[in-house]
């Protein structure tokens, strides 16, 4: 068995057998519903952040005003927008399930908040504090970073199998960050606008809006990426933990780097001589793994074209992105507009990759089941496309 990569080389298990294609076009039974992915930890989480974002809202208009918090609030969106955007280009490929997009943003935005302000204040009481310069450089990268990186062990153990490889741990990884982000900025944005009106608020939008809106997002990528690996190897929690932590390390380094930068450099010239170059070896390793999500998908579908699942000019197309918006734009031409028919065919046959490469790992007891249902399902709908 050969793989695209040491990156996607999966843990030792017996390759799983490809049974035949059947004869008949369309399965008896219908097309079987996609199978819903995401368990009961995450939604019961989910329920937790309700009231906490009800306290995080109180404290806002207690103590900078609605006023302000409504400022802030407005301004924020520009960057969390920005950083949407990006980020939804980078999980094109194989989209996540958006109910797991908002909980990643939810838990950035409100959890990962509340437990950086609730250590902090823990801290400031034990201690007396330490110094704005250590609780910057120091002490907030590491609070920060742990507690956005408990809402990627949570979706690790709770969204197993929409938990793939590097590229879902950025994702993951990168919408957490973008939620911290949104929160802070808000707090940010209100504060210079209380104490300097429009013009120290402009200020401090132009340097973290325009200048730093994926700073954040780099640094959980990080630990997301490392989450990804052992994703990729269906590793246990404990495993799992273990290949996260020096991801967790670069991402509080990374932090301490930046907030360093504006304590004890010149923050300017650090910026364009290293905080630059970072984020665009930041881009180009993303546009590698994606490149290699692709190479895993031709090898994974690959494997099912001599029994006659795919034929090999579905896999080529499958595999390129010119490919796939070719086949969706002849199928927009075919009677009725079956253009939707042809995205779900791609999604699932996508997702099929997945499940064969988790079968290849001997790990996910799951995923033999759902390979058949993904089966029926790209059956399906090629027949729906092929139909008079």
């Amino acid at each position: 068995m050969s793989y695209p990569s040491p990156l996607w080389q999966p843990g030792p298990g017996e390759p799983a057998r490809i049974s035949d294609a059947p004869p008949s076009a369309v399965p008896a039974a219908g097309v079987p519903a996609r199978p819903r992915r995401g368990g009961v930890l995450l939604w019961i989480v989910a329920g937790l952040l309700v009231p906490v974002l009800g306290l995080l809202v109180l404290y806002f208009l207690r103590f900078l005003g609605p006023a302000a918090s409504i400022v802030g609030m407005i301004l924020a969106v520009v960057p969390f927008v920005i950083v949407w955007f990006a980020v939804r280009l980078i999980d094109r490929w194989e989209p996540e399930p958006r109910r797991l997009l908002a909980f990643a943003v939810a838990w950035g935005a409100i959890a990962s908040v509340a437990i950086a302000l609730g250590v902090d204040a823990l801290l400031a009481f034990l201690t007396g504090g330490w110094g704005d310069a250590f609780s910057s450089v120091v002490q907030a990268p590491i609070v920060e970073e742990v507690a956005k990186g408990l809402g990627l062990l949570l979706l690790y153990v709770g969204a197993r199998r929409s938990f793939d490889g590097p590229v879902d741990g950025i994702v993951y990884g990168a919408l957490i960050g973008a939620g911290f982000a949104f929160t802070e900025n808000v707090q940010y944005f209100a504060v210079s606008f209380i104490e300097g009106g429009a013009v120290q608020v402009s200020g401090v939008f132009f340097l973290r809006a325009v200048l730093s809106p994926f700073a954040h997002v780099m640094f959980t990528s990080l630990t997301g990426f490392a989450f990804g690996l052992a994703a990729r190897r269906s590793l246990g929690t404990g495993a799992a933990l273990r290949y996260a932590l020096p991801g967790l390390v670069g991402a509080i380094v990374l932090h301490a780097l930046w907030n360093g930068s504006a304590t004890f450099f010149n923050f300017f010239e650090l910026y364009a001589t290293l905080q630059v170059p970072l984020f665009v070896l930041f881009v180009l390793g993303i546009l590698a793994l994606r490149r290699e999500e692709a190479r895993l998908t031709r090898a994974r579908l690959g494997e099912y074209a001599p029994a006659g699942w795919f034929t090999a000019q579905e896999v080529d197309m499958l595999a390129t992105g010119a490919g796939r918006r070719s086949s969706v734009a002849w199928a927009r031409g075919l009677p009725g507009d079956r253009s939707a028919v042809m995205k779900s065919f791609i999604r699932d046959a996508t997702a099929l990759a997945a499940a064969r490469q988790r079968a290849l790992s001997g790990r996910d007891a799951t995923a033999a089941a759902q390979e058949r249902a993904l089966l029926q399902r790209t059956t399906a709908a090629r027949a729906a496309l092929l139909a008079p």
